[in-house]
């Protein structure tokens, strides 16, 4: 079975042959392929086989955002946060990240529950932050567990509840977060030794369920 010229640009690209890729994916880009429009962005970000070119970077994702792809979505979203190829606009970036998170891009999730807690480009919310985190926390995200720790030890948009900060700090310090691992041990100075059992048998059985049981 032969390769269609998108799947010969991807082989090109994993390889380090950026020229071969940047041929196959130019004219599908140019045509309305939204994958290709997206890889051609992400090559202009990175100067791969190009310059490069932070505003074509943008003109790329934006192509490929507008038809819906996620990659793309969430790309554009962190070029407006920066302010990198464009004027720096957090409501745009809202926006492109809510499309992005909307169909369940993790980091997406993680940076529109970032904005949410701390009110930029849009009205400061907790509960809707801690909503995005939690999406991105069962896919199993270590800053969205972090973060969701740190809500519950402060308080921020839910009653305060070591036993649950604790438990999604346990969760992400054991996939290798330094500060999860950290704000652990800080917060368990704080804890009876009865909550820090019930805190690590809850981190036990959502490991176990995959992170899809951690209340």
């Amino acid at each position: 079975m032969f390769a269609s010229p998108l799947e010969d640009g991807y082989a090109a690209y994993t390889r380090g042959d950026y020229a071969t890729a940047l041929r196959a994916w130019r004219p599908l880009a140019e045509g309305g392929n939204a994958s290709a429009q997206f890889n051609l962005g992400l090559m202009y970000d990175k100067g791969q086989g190009v310059d490069q070119d932070l505003r074509e970077a943008v003109k790329w994702y934006r192509l490929a955002a507008v038809q819906g792809n996620a990659s793309a979505q969430l790309n554009l979203g962190l070029m407006y946060h920066k302010g990198q190829g464009v004027d720096q606009d957090f409501h745009a970036a809202v926006q492109w990240f809510q499309s992005a998170a909307a169909q369940g891009d993790v980091n997406a999730q993680v940076n529109l529950g970032v904005m949410y807690a701390n009110g930029d480009g849009i009205s400061q919310d907790f509960k809707e932050a801690m909503k995005w985190f939690r999406l991105a926390a069962v896919q199993g995200d270590t800053l969205a567990q972090f973060s969701l720790g740190l809500m519950y030890e402060r308080a921020d948009g839910v009653p305060q509840d070591f036993v649950r900060g604790h438990m999604w700090f346990i969760v992400a310090a054991a996939q290798g977060n330094a500060a999860a691992s950290k704000s652990r041990d800080d917060l368990s100075k704080v804890m009876t030794k009865e909550q820090i059992t019930e805190a690590q048998a809850m981190a036990r059985k959502c490991e176990a369920s995959n992170y899809k049981q951690c209340d």
